[in-house]
């Protein structure tokens, strides 16, 4: 039987590398200034099949992927989480729920995107609850940019959609914003958003900014 304990970094810092291997991919940081990163992943391969694929990035402890992934067995997906611990537990709910449409990444999201997907590759991609970073001088942290929409918009196929989520109202327009310079057209009327989407699925932080009585905000774009 799978343990946390069977998911462990699988090298030395000091002889970090890019590493795939039993149903996750292991990007190490700071790698740029040792070697180049890749290869580019082949979907076929790692799936077995030619299925959709989506991507969740900042998927937490993989409650809503999961989720996602038992209840679309013709889908593939793929959970991007860079925090180790919350990796090792979306691996292992894979494992025990013998979801083989489920791939793991643990890295950062943006190096992922850039060295290991195919351009056009991708039916979507979700963000849900990502940090916003709520101090000026930490805008420069936050995932959901305007570099970042750019770039997963070049492995999203024509009229692949980019749903976005966040409790944070600051936050809702700067990712609509980031979204509107790249050139993601809304599918929600201005300003952009909707409370409510139905059949989304729920999520840890879902469940707990509402019982705080927080303000939902779903945005949804087409490539």
């Amino acid at each position: 039987m799978y343990q946390l304990s069977d998911f462990k970094i699988p090298c030395s810092f000091e002889n970090r590398r890019p590493l795939l291997q039993d149903g996750f991919l292991f990007i190490p940081s700071f790698y740029e200034e040792i070697g180049a990163h890749g290869p580019v992943l082949d979907f076929i391969e790692i799936f077995q099949n030619t299925n959709p694929v989506l991507i969740e990035y900042c998927s937490g402890n993989g409650q809503w992927i999961s989720a996602k992934a038992k209840k679309n067995p013709n889908l593939n997906w793929i959970a991007v989480e860079k925090d180790f611990e919350r990796a090792r537990k979306i691996w292992l709910k894979a494992k025990k729920q013998n979801l083989k449409n489920l791939f793991l990444v643990f890295g950062e999201a943006l190096t992922f995107t850039l060295h290991y997907l195919k351009d056009q590759s991708l039916e979507g991609f979700f963000v849900n609850f990502p940090d916003p970073w709520p101090k000026r001088r930490h805008f420069k942290k936050r995932l959901v940019n305007a570099d970042f929409m750019e770039a997963v918009k070049k492995k999203i196929k024509p009229l692949g959609k980019a749903t976005l989520v966040t409790d944070h109202e600051e936050m809702a327009f700067f990712m609509i914003e980031s979204a509107l310079k790249s050139s993601w057209k809304p599918l929600f009327k201005k300003p952009y958003f909707s409370e409510e989407l139905e059949g989304y699925g729920s999520s840890y932080f879902e469940k707990l900014f509402r019982g705080k009585g927080k303000q939902i905000r779903y945005m949804q774009f087409e490539s």
